[in-house]
């Protein structure tokens, strides 16, 4: 079992900016000092390269990102200041899901603790995402594994635009999207799947939707290997949610998707994906207990 991390790549960002930065770090530290996984099983991986991204995103827009060409308009669109450690740590954070797909496709599961960057279009990022790593490491799995389908199951509350933009003519990719159908982004592209929740939706209506949505995947597409977008921003607390899910149902979330990957056999990359509560603490409980629970699911002694 493997797990990685980016949080020593630090993006700098300006005084007051509201993305929670810091939650990466106290992610992992807290996956230690609860003795939930061991240092032994977390890595740093390797940046994605040049090629591996221009596999799935415009070569055009890859060149102007590494080399700091993006226009005003185009950096506020991302909400990063642009920045060489901005660059490194958009190239580690695809990376670790590239080698955690690796993973998952070795040992059943693979955990990247940050990623879930579904913003990210083939031309274009916005909402936190430069590059989209799920499509990144899709494309390089089926280049590996030309006959594999593969199947992203997306629970941050935003829907997952620039994934569905990417896969669209993919035939072997199967997107599903669970998300706020008032919330970013304002124009949503059609995900093969998607299920869009009013304002408010708790755990019982939430968690109806989704077993009967793995249902429908399960009578129409046999997949490879999944990626979970197990986003914390479902949270009632979240700050920029609008659902409102309690710890407890974003517990019995995670256990509905792990129980029927693990159900099926089917290898299951894991990405941390959104999380904005005021209290830093909830989003890092939250995408703590998402590992403790897939650790338990798939059966896995970390310690």
């Amino acid at each position: 079992m493997q797990i990685f991390y980016t949080d020593t790549f630090v993006l700098p960002l300006p005084e007051g900016h509201k993305f929670p930065m810091e939650k990466y770090e106290r992610v992992r530290e807290s996956l230690l000092s609860q003795q939930i996984v061991s240092p032994d099983h977390l890595q740093i991986p390797r940046a994605a390269t040049p090629q591996e991204l221009v596999d799935a995103h415009c070569p055009e827009y890859v060149h102007r990102v590494l080399e700091g060409q993006l226009t005003d308009k185009e950096t506020r669109r991302i909400g990063f200041p642009w920045s060489e450690a901005m660059v490194e740590r958009s190239l580690r954070s695809v990376g670790a899901t590239l080698e955690a797909s690796e993973a998952a496709l070795t040992y059943g599961l693979g955990i990247n603790l940050a990623g879930g960057t579904h913003h990210g279009f083939s031309d274009r990022g916005e909402g936190f995402c430069v590059f989209n790593d799920v499509v990144v490491a899709s494309r390089q799995i089926q280049k590996k594994h030309p006959s594999f389908k593969i199947l992203i199951i997306d629970c941050d509350v935003h829907q997952g635009n620039g994934t569905a933009a990417m896969t669209e003519e993919a035939d072997s990719i199967f997107t599903f999207s669970i998300h706020g159908a008032k919330n970013y982004p304002y124009h949503k592209h059609p995900s093969d799947l998607d299920i869009a929740l009013p304002d408010g939706t708790g755990d019982t209506e939430y968690l109806q939707a989704l077993e009967e949505a793995l249902q429908n995947i399960a009578a129409r597409f046999e997949p490879n290997l999944v990626f979970y977008l197990a986003g914390a921003d479902p949270y009632m607390h979240d700050r920029f949610g609008r659902l409102g899910l309690s710890k407890q149902g974003l517990k019995e979330r995670d256990h509905c998707v792990f129980s029927w990957c693990e159900g099926h056999q089917i290898p299951t990359v894991i990405t941390m994906a959104g999380g904005y509560a005021e209290q830093i603490s909830d989003i890092v409980e939250i995408h703590v207990s998402t590992i403790q629970s897939a650790l338990k699911q798939f059966k896995f002694q970390a310690v």
